[in-house]
């Protein structure tokens, strides 16, 4: 079985490096900006040695996990799980890194297919702060949320991670963040895993010494994802 054009079109993913029985699909959300993908990272391919299908939705470079990139990535989702007749009850996890981190809290909050497991790397947390954060933020949430009739206040706590911390699933999280990150303050991941750890979530959080905005990232951050991965797997 081949993915179709529908999905190439859609996502990218490690699925031809796949040699055995699919054990998990696990979504990685790229960070702002992130374009279309043409070579697989580090974590795609130790995924891949594990039969666990990683797919990166081309889900919109400025899109801040908005309404209609949750509804693509539903389709995406129900439709893969479709081609390649994957049961119902293949594990689902959510990755992603900045952006993307926020991206992969907040699919675990709307999405259609609940995941198993969430693993975070320096995610933006609160986006009522990061909106005055950083100079380039603002441009794009409101290029994001453009045409909302709701207050921008209450479409900012919608997809902010940190204002639905009260309504995410009760799975595993890992949380890492960089002590020198001057993108993305690490005050968003202590207070993210402070408010899940409140509602009695499993929470593991990491800092990491010298690491910046994906700079300075050590191997064993990567390893760290891949691992966590596999023992959602292991815990089944």
């Amino acid at each position: 079985m081949m993915l179709d054009q529908w999905v190439l079109d859609r996502c990218w993913s490690n699925y031809e490096l796949i040699k055995g029985d699919i054990r998990a699909v696990e979504l990685i959300f790229n960070g702002l900006g992130g374009g279309v993908c043409s070579k697989w990272s580090p974590q795609e391919l130790a995924l891949a040695e594990q039969n666990i299908l990683s797919i990166t939705p081309y889900y919109g470079p400025w899109c801040w996990m908005n309404r209609l990139a949750r509804q693509m990535v539903d389709e995406l989702i129900e439709h893969i799980y479709q081609l390649l007749a994957l049961p119902e009850n293949t594990p689902l996890i959510s990755s992603g890194g900045s952006m993307g981190g926020c991206a992969a809290l907040l699919y675990c909050r709307y999405g259609q297919k609940v995941p198993i497991g969430c693993d975070v790397l320096y995610p933006v947390c609160d986006l009522i702060r990061h909106f005055r954060e950083r100079k380039d933020v603002a441009p794009t949430m409101y290029h994001a949320f453009y045409g909302y009739p709701e207050p921008w206040d209450e479409v900012l706590k919608e997809h902010s991670p940190l204002h639905q911390a009260d309504f995410m699933p009760c799975i595993p999280y890992l949380i890492i963040h960089g002590e020198d990150d001057a993108a993305v303050a690490i005050g968003h991941s202590e207070k993210m895993a402070a408010a899940l750890k409140q509602q009695n979530h499993q929470v593991e959080f990491i800092r990491v010494p010298r690491m910046g905005h994906a700079v300075n990232v050590p191997f064993t951050v990567w390893q760290k994802k891949v691992d966590f991965a596999v023992s959602l797997l292991d815990d089944l």
